[in-house]
Formats: structure tokens, C-alpha cells, sequence
């Protein structure tokens, strides 16, 4: 519930103390969120849960962007004048953790493996079988065709990596233009073109309940055509969230229509919308972890997903092949390993998240 009433708070604060001015005025509500700048929030109808929970299903789910302008939650980016609507990031999660085993025990803080995460948070989906392949660097794929009727098949991959479990180093391979384009010859574009002004901001947002949002941003990412479709692009709102136990999950959705002037000034191309991507990391032990790559893409046009989904499936193949590399690679990872993460984020990634 929402009430007219403005919450102030120090960004140390986890907590938010509430003071009722004015319980009789029109329901509406703002938060202030104190430092050498404010940020402001508008909050919506529903309060954020106490502790977050995976659901056995989100067919009846809500929105993750409101429609309704008193429903919206907006944050500051750091271009002056261009919010960034925020998503229901409960709703996010529970989409997440419902397709995801393994960001489960990221958010939960357990380690195990997919066995593990498998019996522990079993759900009632029915994914067919793509490939099994031990052998492989993806030793398992699987899919759900029409996937909450959005006409398009959601599709995971399975990976066990050798090398440290640094998460931000993985999200380079989706983000750095330079990075991707060794691994996925259709990108043509990947930029960060609103990052979030105050990334404490987002965790406040989050109630502190999904780990540290180490990055958020609005991301713009154009492809090249090829033989079966022509250029496509994207805008996406997306994340990396990192946990004590060194897990990480990175995220993203795409934005509605509505968002569509925080587009760059370019030539318009056929829109690919990600309904839902994820990329888990859970360390196994210190010098390997397994990998959850979950994507819902729908290409747009009118190709049909039997076309299309293989050579999805393959591009981001060549993802952990070129993943598998890098992470074995001791004079690769060193940096990564002995800097500040935060200082080399900053350095080398654009936030966009699909292939």
C-alpha cells in the first residue's frame, strides 16, 4: 500500500523510516533518498515482500514495467534529464528463479551444483531436451516452445567452467562490444547509453533482498543482417548482481514501447524483444563454477522460431567455448583477480545482455 508520505533516509540505511504527513490527500508517494544529490522514486501500489521466494508459476504474473505513471518507479541515470524506469524487480526475480535452479542457490547463498539446485527447487515447467553432450563445454540445453504464450520458446544452457568464479569478467563477454564481437559475428552495436546515476539506489529498490547490484543501466544493441533475417535491435533494461559466496547473477529484460524515445538517434531497424535473460554463476570450488544461461528472444519479423532458435542455440555455444578459453587463461584473469572490480567494470563494459 502507498500512502502520502515522503521517506527519507541515508543511503547507509537499509531500513526506510515512514512518517505519515498527510494520510488524507491522494494517495501518491515519494521517496527522498539523502546525499550530495536526491533521488527520487515513485512508488507504486505494492510494497516490496519481506524475503524473496520462488514461485511455482508466473502465468498470472504482473507486469515488471507499469504502464500507469502513478504505478512507475524512476531513478535518476547519470545523463541529466533521462530517468530510468525501474521494474518490479520482485516480479524480476521470481521470473528468474522459476526458469533458474542455479540462481536459486545464488540468491540463497548455497552452493552444490546442479543436482543440487535441481532437487532442491524443483519446478512444475516441462523443458524438452535440446542436447546432452557431457563431453561438450554446454553439456545440456533445453527449451519451452511458446513459452507463456509470447509465440517464441525459452532456451537454457548448462556449462561447468574451469577458472575463478568472477561474474563481471563473464558479463564482459555479453557487454564489451570488442569482447562479444570475438564470439558473435552478427553484433554490430552494444552500448550503455543510460547508466543508473547511484547504483544504491537500485539495491534500496531491491529491499537489499538479491544481493549487490554492482551495475544497471539502459543498453542499446544493434545486429547485422544475415542470410535468414535482416538487422535487428534492442533496448534493454539490465543488471549484475553479486552475493557473498561469489555467486553472480546478471539480468536483463527489454523496455516497453513506451520507452522507446530513450532510443539513440539512429535508423530505425525490426525491433527483437528479450522477455527474460539470465546468466548465473555459482562457484563449485575455487578454481571452477557452473554457468545457467537462460534467454527468451523473440527476433521479430515474421522468420519462423524453427529457423531462427538453432542458430540462437549455436551462437551462444560459441559464447562458452570462447568463455572456457579466457577463464583458463592465468594472464587474462590476473587483473581480474588482483584490481578493484569496480574500477575495471567501469573500464570495459557496456550493459546489454542478448546475442
Amino acid at each position: 500500500l502507498t500512502t502520502n508520505c515522503p521517506i527519507k533516509l541515508s543511503l547507509r540505511q537499509k531500513t526506510p523510516t515512514v512518517t505519515n504527513s498527510n494520510p488524507k490527500k491522494k494517495l501518491h508517494s515519494i521517496m527522498t533518498i539523502t546525499r550530495s544529490t536526491s533521488i527520487t522514486f515513485v512508488l507504486g501500489l505494492t510494497m516490496l515482500a519481506n524475503a524473496p521466494t520462488a514461485v511455482s508459476s508466473f502465468a498470472v504474473s504482473n507486469p515488471l514495467f507499469p504502464e500507469q505513471r502513478t504505478m512507475q518507479k524512476t531513478t535518476p541515470s547519470k545523463t541529466d534529464g533521462v530517468e530510468i524506469e525501474l521494474p518490479n524487480f520482485n516480479e524480476l526475480f521470481n521470473r528468474i528463479r522459476e526458469v533458474s535452479p542455479l540462481s536459486n542457490m545464488a540468491i540463497e547463498g548455497e552452493l552444490g551444483g546442479f543436482d543440487v539446485a535441481d532437487e532442491k527447487y524443483k519446478s512444475d515447467l516441462k523443458w524438452k531436451k535440446v542436447e546432452r553432450k557431457p563431453r561438450n563445454t554446454v553439456f545440456q540445453i533445453d527449451k519451452i516452445d511458446n513459452f507463456q504464450g509470447l509465440g517464441c520458446p525459452i532456451v537454457r544452457w548448462r556449462s561447468t567452467i574451469e577458472g575463478p568464479c568472477v561474474g563481471v569478467k563473464f558479463a564482459e563477454f555479453i557487454m564489451n562490444l570488442e569482447e562479444r564481437a570475438k564470439w558473435d559475428p552478427q553484433i554490430d552495436e552494444v552500448d550503455e547509453i543510460y547508466p543508473i546515476y547511484d547504483v544504491d539506489a537500485a539495491n534500496i529498490a531491491m529491499g537489499w533482498k538479491y544481493g549487490d547490484c554492482k551495475r544497471l543501466g539502459i543498453g542499446y544493441c544493434q545486429t547485422k543482417s544475415n542470410p535468414i533475417v535482416d538487422g535487428r535491435e534492442q533496448l534493454i533494461l539490465c543488471g549484475i548482481q553479486d552475493f557473498p559466496n561469489k555467486s553472480c547473477v546478471i539480468w536483463g529484460t527489454e523496455l516497453e514501447e513506451w520507452h522507446n524515445h530513450l532510443m539513440p538517434d539512429v535508423e530505425r531497424h525490426t525491433r527483437a524483444k528479450s522477455h527474460l535473460f539470465a546468466t548465473t554463476l555459482v562457484p563449485r570450488g575455487p578454481d571452477s563454477f557452473d554457468v545457467e544461461y537462460i534467454l527468451q528472444l523473440e527476433v521479430g519479423g515474421k522468420i519462423p522460431n524453427f529457423l531462427t532458435t538453432p542458430v540462437m542455440i549455436e551462437t551462444v555455444k560459441q559464447m562458452f567455448n570462447h568463455a572456457k578459453k579466457t577463464f583458463a587463461d592465468e594472464q587474462i584473469m590476473k587483473p581480474w583477480l588482483e584490481k578493484d572490480i569496480d574500477v575495471i567494470t567501469d573500464e570495459k563494459l557496456n550493459l546489454l545482455m542478448t546475442p
